[in-house]
């Protein structure tokens, strides 16, 4: 078979370059691994059932059984995922010229691509072909981990039913906090062990320990500075054993969660065949085109090593469709102001420089922030019943420009692409203080927030 574009992978950006240019009339083929995975990692084992089971713990009602609960809502969420998963397929598979091979692909050279689905094979030319294959869960290199069956990922963890009663989070990033939120939200008695002096050490200090205070009121236990050293146990149940300022610990779980961040899914692909080069953490190298070494082979999405959300793989479709069809212009360099969003309750949402980098990087700065509960023009926060968390942000002493933002609040995954937004279009702290925002809403809290910045 050959085809003007080849797509290895059915995330966020290579579908929809696949359909932008199947409706052209270009001859497309779409290889995805996997028919559980039509749409990608977000809609099928990502942002979408995870999101949804947060969502659905927040509607339990108080005389309901978490456990059923919990049951219900993984019903609910596989339901969605395979609605969500059949409209993917047949976005692409309704179109004419795009057609969708379920198998896995590998590399014969630059140009031939093999696709194998039990003894079926099939080889595959192209003019162009766009590496869209994400990311794998990382599994630390802990005794006993790998072996246990208590070990969960973030694919087993939403696709099971079974709310385990006892859990350890491996990891206090991030992914690991919301897992331990997701978990404790349903009364999972949850433990987050952390290597670090402290969770989210990408985050301000105050920031982090307004989240970790959240977590601590919901039931989370949080060790820091614990450095796992193995796992055991037996089919009942595991034992992961730890070491605290020498000290020797154990907890007893029924489940592990490893919390270690995802990494570019390449092992299959025999890239060394097709000449693409690998970067030392194993990403797929491309350049500011999303271009790999060899011209004609672009990668999206978090196989080439960029920021691990989808609509950064949406927004890779962008420069790799400009660069088939348009003026070749558009580069991952113009990114400015990218959010992104922990989904625990209340979520914490992030853009631009923490207030610990904006000094590192020698900047004059000024903050201001507040906790939720203190802000009077924020009435929304407590008609929907939730006062916790903190508004921060960061601004230039000299220039007033925003150069960043934390939200640890109700709304705040919508309020970040308001700030972003202004960061973007250069409109100044004071400019985002003195607009005129509805009400009662919870955007109106710039207006206070941002009246008490400090030198």
């Amino acid at each position: 078979m050959h085809a003007d574009l080849l797509v290895i992978g059915f995330g966020k950006g290579g579908k929809t370059l696949a359909g932008a240019l199947g409706r052209q009339g270009k001859r497309v083929v779409m290889v995805e691994q996997s028919g559980q995975m039509y749409g990608g990692t977000c809609i099928n084992i990502g942002c979408v059932p995870t999101k949804a089971l947060i969502h659905r713990a927040s509607t339990r009602p108080d005389d309901a059984d978490p456990r059923r609960w919990y049951a219900d809502s993984v019903t609910f969420t596989t339901s969605l995922t395979a609605l969500l998963r059949e409209k993917n397929f047949r976005m692409l598979d309704s179109l004419e010229s795009v057609t969708v091979v379920t198998g896995t692909a590998a590399f014969l050279d630059e140009k031939r691509v093999e696709v194998t689905a039990g003894d079926d094979r099939l080889e595959i030319t192209a003019d162009i072909i766009v590496i869209n294959t994400g990311a794998v869960p990382v599994i630390p290199d802990i005794p006993g981990l790998r072996e246990s069956p208590h070990l969960l990922t973030n694919t087993d963890l939403i696709a099971s039913p079974a709310l385990p009663g006892r859990v350890a989070v491996l990891g206090g990033g991030y992914q690991g906090i919301e897992f331990a939120a997701l978990l404790a939200s349903y009364r999972a008695e949850t433990t987050v062990l952390e290597s670090a002096g402290r969770i989210l050490r990408r985050e301000d200090e105050d920031v982090a320990a307004a989240a970790e205070q959240i977590l601590r009121d919901e039931g989370v236990t949080f060790v820091t500075g614990a450095r796992v050293s193995r796992v055991g146990g037996s089919a009942e149940a595991a034992i992961v054993h730890y070491e605290v300022d020498g000290g020797q610990h154990t907890l007893e779980v029924d489940a592990v969660v490893a919390a270690a961040g995802r990494a570019p899914n390449t092992a299959n692909l025999r890239l060394d065949a097709a000449g693409v080069r690998l970067t030392a953490s194993g990403a797929v190298e491309v350049d500011d085109h999303l271009r790999t070494s060899r011209p004609h082979i672009f990668a999206i999405g978090d196989v080439n090593g960029g920021p691990q959300f989808t609509y950064i793989s949406l927004d890779d479709y962008r420069i790799v469709l400009d660069q088939i069809t348009g003026q070749g212009r558009r580069a991952t360099t113009d990114r400015v102001a990218v959010p992104s969003t922990l989904f625990m309750t209340p979520p914490l949402a992030r853009v631009g420089l923490t207030e610990a980098e904006a000094r590192a990087a020698g900047r004059g700065v000024r903050v201001a922030a507040k906790p939720i509960a203190a802000i009077a023009a924020m009435p929304r926060a407590r008609i929907v019943g939730d006062t916790r968390g903190l508004m921060k942000f960061v601004i230039d002493a000299e220039t007033d420009e925003i150069l960043g933002a934390a939200l640890l609040s109700v709304d705040s995954q919508e309020l970040i692409n308001t700030v972003a937004l202004a960061m973007r279009g250069g409109t100044t702290a004071s400019g985002l203080r003195d607009a005129i925002w509805t009400h009662p809403s919870s955007t109106e809290a710039f207006n206070e927030v941002l009246a008490t910045i400090v030198g």
